[in-house]
């Protein structure tokens, strides 16, 4: 069995807390943490999620700050 790519994890997160609308990488940690699961920072979370938006995974809105719908 393989292990869960941080994208994965985060993924997983942000589907069961049933968040919804784009958040900020900061919101997206703070909801991580309330959750238990250990990210190293919300700049960690921002390039998680900068990788997958190239993949089409993950739409970056290009605001200020940046905001991320998964």
């Amino acid at each position: 069995m393989r292990q869960r790519t941080e994208f994965e994890r985060i993924r997983s997160v942000l589907v069961q807390a049933d968040v919804e609308g784009p958040l900020t990488a900061r919101e997206i940690y703070h909801v991580l943490e309330d959750h238990g699961v250990d990210v190293d920072s919300p700049h960690r979370v921002a390039t998680v999620l900068g990788r997958q938006a190239n993949r089409g995974e993950v739409e970056v809105i290009h605001d200020r700050p940046y905001r991320y719908e998964v």
